[in-house]
């Protein structure tokens, strides 16, 4: 049996969708897109979305519109998709990483309000934004970091590109920071193929979005009036189509994703050498991503994934701490064991075959092989 790790769940509907706008003369720069973004922040709960080619451009655009600048650090989290702190780079910032919790695998808020009065007043004041994922889909502790950025007086921002339709005691993610985004590789819970989204209340940041998004056109949308630099974020009207036909079964999809997550967890229940995801009480709703599990310490996580995938179950090391990554150290000295959470977690996890429609069949042929591995 070949299980892939993830599969986009595209039907006839969505096909339709796309084939239409190419029937159409606007291919770019049309109707599409604006009716992706008016559902998405109907969704949300949103004034504003502003569509872009991936959530790394949506961030970099928040980091940017924000005034985020040379000199200036983000609180944000070693365990992440690099894009989370590559954004920051971008700008000429540097991340400030700290440390996670341990059993939601998100940024440790108690840590970061240390790693906060640790700090000198002009380090202190060279700190202008927590930048916040909510790994894998779960809700990262929101009243406490909108505590702490008031507190503190900081640019908070929301990355919540795995997390669309997850809730934080009854409120949507995507809403606490000043602004957050999401995405929509084939991977997550609906796709554009490539895409991603701006979502806020803040109108000055969309107007500074859109611009920048369009090669920095000012609102008159002229195509050679440039107000400021730019870039070319912009998401095609396929990719707009297709989004707006998956936000037509979202409801279906997550319900999709979650039957799948919870038949994996009554079956790895039996191995105990397995950690399944934990869950937050806080966490009124779990759009779920992927599904990662951890190993008990002293499992060859190596030789585990070797097996899994020489038995035709494709999986993989979810993630890669982001200081350990080469040019992170190299620019930084980031070195083993500044983040011991975070590498702990990152030697025993692995993401296992994980998309709406995984068979019964297909999982309990995961369990049975994940079991006869270890």
């Amino acid at each position: 049996m070949k299980v892939p790790l993830s599969s986009p769940d595209i039907v006839e509907k969505d096909i339709e969708a796309v084939v239409g706008v190419m029937k159409t003369r606007f291919l770019s720069i049309g109707p599409k897109v604006v009716e992706f973004e008016k559902r998405m922040s109907e969704y949300a709960g949103v004034k504003y979305a502003v569509a872009v080619n991936s959530g790394t451009s949506a961030l970099h655009l928040i980091i940017r519109g924000m005034g985020i600048k040379e000199g200036d650090k983000v609180i944000t989290t070693p365990f992440s998709f690099i894009s989370s702190s590559n954004c920051i780079l971008f700008e000429k910032a540097e991340p400030l990483f700290v440390d996670i919790e341990e059993d939601t695998l998100n940024l440790d808020a108690d840590k970061v309000e240390e790693k906060l009065e640790s700090l000198s007043g002009e380090e202190l004041r060279r700190v202008k934004a927590l930048l916040v994922v909510d790994a894998f889909g779960q809700p990262a502790d929101w009243d406490r970091f909108v505590e702490i950025a008031k507190k503190y007086n900081l640019l908070l921002i929301e990355d919540s590109a795995e997390s669309l339709g997850s809730e934080y005691k009854g409120r949507k993610c995507g809403t606490f920071g000043d602004a957050g985004v999401f995405a929509f590789y084939p991977n997550k819970q609906i796709t554009t193929g490539e895409g991603g989204m701006v979502v806020t209340d803040n109108e000055e940041l969309v107007g500074l979005a859109r611009s920048m998004r369009n090669q920095g056109r000012g609102e008159s949308g002229e195509w050679l009036d440039h107000e400021r630099l730019g870039f070319n974020y912009r998401m095609d009207e396929m990719s707009a189509a297709l989004g707006c036909s998956q936000m037509e079964r979202i409801e279906e999809i997550l319900e999709k994703r979650a039957k799948v997550a919870g038949i994996y967890g009554e079956k790895l229940a039996e191995i105990e050498e397995v950690q399944v995801p934990f869950i937050a009480p806080y966490v009124s709703r779990m759009s779920w991503f992927v599904y990662v599990i951890r190993l008990k310490k002293g499992i060859d996580r190596e030789r585990v994934i070797r097996f899994l995938k020489e038995s035709g179950i494709e999986c993989k090391p979810y993630f890669t701490p982001i200081h350990l990554q080469p040019f992170y150290r190299k620019m930084f000295g980031y070195k083993e064991g500044d983040f011991p959470i975070t590498e702990d977690v990152t030697r025993r996890t692995i993401a296992l075959p994980f998309f709406n429609n995984l068979k019964e069949e297909q999982i309990d042929y995961i369990v049975e092989k994940l079991k006869n591995s270890i």
